[in-house]
């Protein structure tokens, strides 16, 4: 057994969770370098010229948690909500020295199930002004909403609200009226709350039955879009609020498969037309449009491949938000949206399919120097070396039961690199992006070709595909994972090259497990495996209450009675033949250490050699994200030492 070391790396390849200023002055986000070790930045906005990222490192060394909250001010400095289970402390970082850790002033603590904060609109006020609201959620249910300053003062309680709420959205710059949802019956509905009085009064009821949410609002004009499946289906609509008129729900902002999401409203001039930026998200990728609700268009904005933030702020320097690619770590771009207008290309001709059922979806990676006028990334990390990250494309792959998308590393000869990696995503609802990833990356820049697919039950393809493995982890999922890995193994073999190696973490360690078990015997020429779990029950028996309840939400709990048999990777253990690497953090939160050590002791009681036949390592310290956490650099090196050579010791 071997525990990991851990340091902190001051050069940011995460960056997470980003928050702007009501202003648009400053945002801010957590931060993490190539050894993990999860840090404040808090970001200048200026009108002109590039964003700029300050570290507001912690003293002592100490670390921020991956589920903390922040709110970025006006002035620059960061509130942060640390959670503890049902434990909050809301801090104020403020920036040191340069070389210095951040100043930490603690405002107030609570014990909750939930503790959420919402920024304060507009400009900073006075020093004893509210900079944030509290939204206190208890077992009863009750929200209370506080209003805290940044004076170290006690939050100021305003009311005391029957059920749970989420959402909002600023109805006005004064910081008196607040949209926000309340869940009730099963329903949610968009209700007004006043600051002042206390007091909530309905403001979105389109049906009894309809959930009814305000997504985006503009003071100025009472412009506001909204999300309602009143007309049968969940569709984005809009109204001006409070007008008398009925909600329009455009048929251009209705694309089944594709999720909408309104971004940000151009700042207004009196009588203009609003225009409102949406991020489209389909798969790995994101795109961002520009839609005019007077003339129902919708008109593409030809920013780099890659995935976008899902928030953002848009004020006369420039449409701010938060952008990755996989060469490109996370950083904020700053987009010009009338220029990248006026830089659109025609449209493309129709694409010639590829033999290989190979189709490209996203064309070839974007180029160095080759972004649109009218786009601009500020703060993306290059690599220390003074090199380039290695880039990577989005495919689409022949399945069993129809295309899978792939995010793959390697150039178009990826399939006849010396070594290739199917890399499984964990989840089981989530995916694959097309933005950077520390792992992948690693992978890649030793020289290994990585296929990263997102096959059936992953998250960006619509309801059906995403609910294919409902009740049936191990199912279909497994069925497109084997049917790539022998077809790629065959491609392979034809050329006198090695068979892929198998990664995964969380969900993809199981699935990668399962398929490392029932692979054709040849198909597999190593497997590497972070954080798995067992089977679903076997999960169920050992993990926490709220990964009890997300596993039987998804339907892990339900074994599947086909020719394979059960889904157990504890009984398939024997069929591990493969060298293997098994890697877990001794903290995990979510699958218990405890999994992992059940298969060490199955594989050596089966008598296989630890060190010559697989190899066994707890990150001492470490938690569920333990390829993020500190530490995580010389992890990531053992795992592409092994996915390359398959040597365990």
């Amino acid at each position: 057994m071997t525990t990991a070391t851990v340091r902190t790396s001051p050069q940011a390849l995460r960056r997470l969770s980003f928050t702007f200023a009501g202003d648009g002055s400053h945002a801010a986000c957590l931060a993490a370098g190539a050894d993990g070790g999860w840090y404040v930045e808090s970001w200048r906005l200026p009108e002109h010229g590039a964003a700029e990222p300050v570290a507001l490192p912690l003293p002592d060394g100490r670390a921020e948690s991956l589920r903390s909250q922040l709110v970025a001010l006006p002035d620059g400095r960061v509130l942060v909500c640390r959670h503890d289970g049902d434990r909050h402390a809301v801090v104020l970082l403020t920036a040191g020295r340069p070389g210095r850790p951040a100043t930490e002033l603690p405002l107030t603590a609570a014990r909750l199930p939930g503790l959420r904060m919402l920024p304060m609109p507009g400009p900073a006020g006075t020093a004893d002004d509210p900079v944030a609201v509290l939204l206190g959620t208890d077992t009863r249910p009750v929200t209370t909403v506080r209003l805290l300053a940044a004076d170290g003062s006690e939050p100021r309680e305003v009311a005391e609200l029957p059920g749970l709420y989420g959402g909002g959205v600023w109805l006005e710059r004064t910081g008196r009226l607040l949209a926000l949802d309340r869940v009730s019956g099963g329903t949610v509905k968009t209700v007004v709350l006043d600051l002042r009085l206390g007091t909530t009064t309905p403001l979105l009821e389109l049906g009894e039955a309809s959930n009814d949410r305000l997504v985006l609002f503009d003071p100025a004009t009472g412009f506001g879009m909204l999300r309602s499946d009143a007309p049968g289906t969940d569709r984005l609509g809009w109204a001006l609020i409070g007008g008398g008129e009925p909600v329009r729900f455009p048929d251009c902002l209705h694309q089944p498969g594709r999720l909408l999401r309104p971004i940000a409203l151009a700042p207004q001039e009196p009588g203009a037309e609003p225009r409102v930026v949406l991020q489209v998200d389909h798969g790995a990728a994101s795109s961002l449009v520009l839609w005019h609700p007077g003339s129902g268009r919708l008109d593409p904005l030809p920013v780099p491949p890659g995935r976008l933030g899902a928030i953002g702020h848009w004020s006369p320097a420039g449409l701010r938000m938060p952008y990755s690619a996989p060469d490109r770590p996370a950083a904020l771009a700053t987009v010009d949206i009338d220029a990248l207008l006026a830089a659109r290309p025609a449209p493309p001709s129709v694409p010639v399919p590829l033999p290989l059922s190979l189709a490209p979806l996203n064309g070839s990676p974007a180029q160095p120097g080759s972004a649109p006028a009218g786009w601009r990334l500020d703060g993306s990390t290059p690599p220390g070396d003074g090199g380039r990250w290695r880039p990577a494309r989005c495919l689409e792959l022949a399945g069993p039961a129809g295309p899978v998308e792939a995010v793959v590393y390697g150039g178009e000869q990826w399939l006849s690199a010396p070594h290739l990696v199917l890399a499984l995503h964990g989840g089981p609802a989530d995916a694959w992006r097309l933005e950077f990833d520390p792992a992948l990356q690693r992978m890649a820049s030793e020289g290994l070709a990585v296929l990263a697919p997102n096959q059936r039950g992953s998250t960006g393809y619509g309801t059906e595909f995403a609910m294919a493995i409902r009740g049936a982890w191990g199912g279909p999922d497994l069925d497109d994972v084997l049917a790539l890995l022998t077809g790629v193994a065959g491609q392979r073999a034809a050329r006198g090259l090695e068979p892929p190696a198998l990664f995964g973490v969380s969900y993809g360690a199981f699935l990668a497990l399962l398929a490392a078990a029932h692979a054709p015997v040849g198909a597999v020429s190593r497997c590497a495996v972070v954080a798995p779990f067992l089977s679903g029950g076997r999960l169920l028996a050992e993990a926490s209450a709220p990964v009890r309840a997300l596993t039987s939400r998804l339907g892990g709990d339900r074994p599947i009675d086909d020719a394979r048999g059960p889904r157990d990777v504890l009984q398939l253990a024997d069929r591990l033949r493969t060298p293997l690497l098994i890697l877990h953090g001794d903290r995990d939160e979510v699958v218990p250490v405890g999994q992992s050590r059940s298969l060490r002791h199955e594989l050596l009681r089966l008598g296989r050699s630890e060190g010559a036949d697989f190899r066994y390592v707890e990150a001492a310290g470490a938690g569920h994200e333990v390829l993020a956490e500190e530490g995580a650099a010389v992890l990531h090196e053992l795992l592409a030492g092994f996915l390359r050579t398959g040597r365990p010791a």
